[in-house]
């Protein structure tokens, strides 16, 4: 078999409106979240980011960084294994276990590598995993590269998941506590009994709940215990507004891992400096709890403009909020009509969601202002009267009688 002509592939990627395309950024202004592209040299608000607290460029986060850039250097030199594993990366991975309320917390250089590192590690080949049909690519990939069995079932579906738990006896069930595309939160205390009854590993991906959710910032799983949620999953590059990912559970769970979690032992460690920032961004995420309550009073005004506006919202009341459009090129039509308007907002297509579910995926941060949320619902909802005319006219309604 001959490979495949690449120019024939990407020009049916075009085709079908799925071409991806990068947009460089040469920096931030603040306030409000405002981002300065570099190749139109436009200044934008940026309603695309995960930065949730609005940490990315906090000056306290920024400081530690470099202070700690000038006494350990730029690189960790090695993995974690062999001489990359330093004061900060210890100090973090201790002060994680304290937030989470776990014994042990380990640090991984992606969320990607921590979601693969955790399940090719707990799961053997013919064995068998359970996972939630709208899980991240990083869980699906994981089953995948371990050998193992794995299922899917319905989004959000506890009933399901007890139902194949009982008849597959999977060693590892997997979730996201927040899907990333929708915004909503899986059934996590049930589907904590559902895998306890059956003596299955817990896996919660919280990488968009950790430092959002919960009285205390805790995320998703705030509620439930470290022995409800056996392998608890959380990154940095979200509301801490650094980069990295972390596991944390119990003591003997870090150690295998330490031994067997492929994606850490063999990579560079992430470097120390990044270790630094993360932490004092977690100090500031526990100090200041207005970031929270901000970022979700922004949340629930924008989800009551967006609904008087009859615009098409999922059910989620969280940061993540996407308004389905139902095709790639509407989406894609929509996103430059707000570029244009000086909004930065990105469009979701196949295969992250489900065709037919196009989407804009608009994200809200605390360094947003009221204003700025208000002015992005309006040009939303004129644009949606405008598409709503167009489509009207198209079909003759509300023409004269012929």
């Amino acid at each position: 078999m001959k490979k495949r002509p690449l120019d024939t592939e990407l020009a049916e990627l075009d085709r079908q409106h799925l071409i991806r395309q990068r947009t460089t950024i040469d920096g931030f202004v603040e306030p409000g979240n405002r981002l300065v592209t570099t190749a139109e040299g436009r200044t934008l608000v940026d309603f695309s980011s995960n930065d949730y607290l609005g940490l990315a460029h906090h000056p306290a986060v920024a400081a530690a960084m470099s202070e700690s850039a000038s006494r350990t250097g730029a690189g960790s030199g090695a993995s974690h294994l062999v001489t990359g594993h330093g004061i900060e990366h210890e100090r973090l991975e201790e002060e994680l276990a304290a937030f989470t309320g776990r014994e042990r917390a380990l640090l991984f250089s992606t969320g990607y590598m921590a979601n693969v590192g955790v399940i090719t590690a707990l799961a053997d080949r013919g064995e068998s995993v359970l996972l939630d049909r709208l899980s991240h690519a990083s869980i699906i990939d994981g089953a995948l590269l371990s050998g193992a069995r794995f299922k899917r079932y319905a989004h959000a579906d506890a009933d399901a998941a007890q139902r194949m738990l009982s008849l597959e006896q999977s060693v590892l069930l997997a979730t996201d506590g927040v899907f990333s595309m929708d915004g909503d939160i899986a059934p996590l205390a049930r589907l904590a009994q559902a895998a306890k009854a059956h003596d299955a590993w817990f896996v919660v991906d919280d990488a968009h709940g950790i430092g959002v959710l919960g009285k205390n910032g805790r995320g998703s799983t705030e509620e439930l215990s470290p022995e409800d949620v056996s392998v608890l999953v959380g990154t940095f590059g979200k509301a801490f507004g650094s980069f990295g990912a972390f596991v944390a559970g119990s003591r003997d769970l870090i150690e295998y891992l330490i031994q067997k979690a492929r994606s850490y032992i063999y990579t560079t460690a992430l470097p120390q400096p990044v270790a630094a920032a993360t932490r004092k961004s977690l100090d500031i995420a526990q100090r200041e709890p207005w970031r929270r309550e901000r970022v979700l009073a922004l949340t629930a005004r924008f989800r009551k403009g967006a609904r008087a506006a009859q615009l098409r919202l999922l059910d989620s009341n969280t940061p993540i909020q996407p308004v389905v459009l139902g095709s790639a090129d509407a989406a894609l039509q929509i996103q430059a009509e707000l570029f244009a308007a000086g909004f930065r907002v990105v469009a979701i297509r196949s295969p992250t969601v489900p065709k037919g579910s196009e989407r804009l995926r608009i994200t809200l941060s605390a360094a947003h202002t009221e204003e700025q949320v208000d002015a992005l619902v309006e040009k939303l909802a004129r644009i949606q009267a405008a598409r709503i005319a167009r489509e009207r006219s198209d079909i003759g309604v509300g023409l004269p009688n012929e």
